[in-house]
């Protein structure tokens, strides 16, 4: 298995206060591991620790992430801002907060993709509509004029998975994408991001304490407790 993704021993605190201990685990090309555990484990914790999301008052005090072997735990804030997006991508539990309601979703998307990469609006455009097409996705050129509230919140998660992959990251850390989703939406955002992997190979972390949802995904499941991993399983299902 070629790692891609290695947590070594990692402890995180809030406020001087551990609330992840000793956890360690690695992700291959292409894999799907999930992290399930009751609220409060630390699941969403441990991964935005990656992409250097923990606020003011979080902190990593023990051990490395190691992205191709690169600590990034020891990258600038500069120099971490240039890795998100480009080679982790995120998804959140409610994308639909981290979109400006008044600009189109084209706008946004396009901003945020010219952050890393120069791309004219018509590069971004064919890309976009593109991906779109890959990922399932119908009427792209409708979804790109929309304003935010004139999406359902099913596809604006959904076009918050498109978002995480326009700059395809070789890794997508998803943080509870479907728990706020009905039964039917749930199902299609789990098969836009096993389409994710199929089409480039990504390798996605995912936290879920939906059973459903970690059976349909995992190739390995790790179960956190209290903040420290209590199990980890290959072919837990």
């Amino acid at each position: 298995m070629d790692e891609i993704l290695a947590y070594e021993q990692v402890e995180i605190c809030y406020d001087g206060l551990p609330v992840v201990r000793d956890v360690s685990f690695s992700l291959g090309k292409g894999e799907i591991l999930v992290i399930a555990g009751e609220s409060g484990s630390g699941k969403s914790t441990l991964i935005k620790a990656a992409m250097g999301l923990l606020g003011s008052a979080g902190m990593v005090t023990r051990g490395s992430i190691r992205y191709y072997g690169k600590n990034l735990l020891e990258l600038s804030e500069k120099e971490l801002r240039k890795w998100n997006g480009a080679e982790l991508g995120m998804i959140f539990q409610n994308t639909g907060s981290s979109f400006c309601p008044v600009r189109t979703m084209g706008a946004q998307l396009y901003e945020s993709m010219r952050a890393h990469e120069k791309v004219t609006k018509v590069e971004f455009r064919e890309k976009a509509l593109s991906l779109f097409q890959k990922i399932g996705f119908e009427n792209g050129e409708r979804i790109l004029s929309c304003y935010p509230f004139e999406l359902s919140g099913g596809m604006q998660q959904r076009v918050g998975i498109a978002a995480a992959m326009l700059l395809h990251p070789k890794v997508l850390l998803a943080d509870e994408p479907t728990s706020a989703l009905d039964g039917y939406v749930q199902k299609q955002v789990v098969e836009e991001m096993l389409r994710v992997r199929e089409i480039y190979d990504t390798s996605i972390v995912l936290v879920t304490h939906h059973i459903g949802v970690a059976r349909a995904m995992a190739d390995r499941i790790l179960v956190l407790k209290d903040g420290e991993v209590v199990e980890q399983e290959t072919d837990a299902f």
